[in-house]
């Protein structure tokens, strides 16, 4: 193998690890924004009536 051969496999193993480390990053920025979202969804659900106490204690399970 001379030099040359030797210098463009690690370039190229360079570019592989740069490529992943980017592509990581982007997913870890997309899971967030999508975090920051559901989060946003949830805060925005309208707090529960005040219902009577007897209800939702039970599971009707006949159908």
């Amino acid at each position: 193998m001379d030099v040359t051969a030797i210098a463009n496999v690690a370039t190229q193993m360079s570019n592989t690890k740069l490529q992943a480390e980017v592509g990581m990053t982007v997913l870890k920025k997309a899971l967030d924004i999508s975090s920051s979202n559901a989060l946003s969804l949830i805060q925005a659900l309208p707090s529960p009536a005040n219902l009577p106490s007897h209800l939702g204690q039970n599971v009707n399970t006949t159908a």
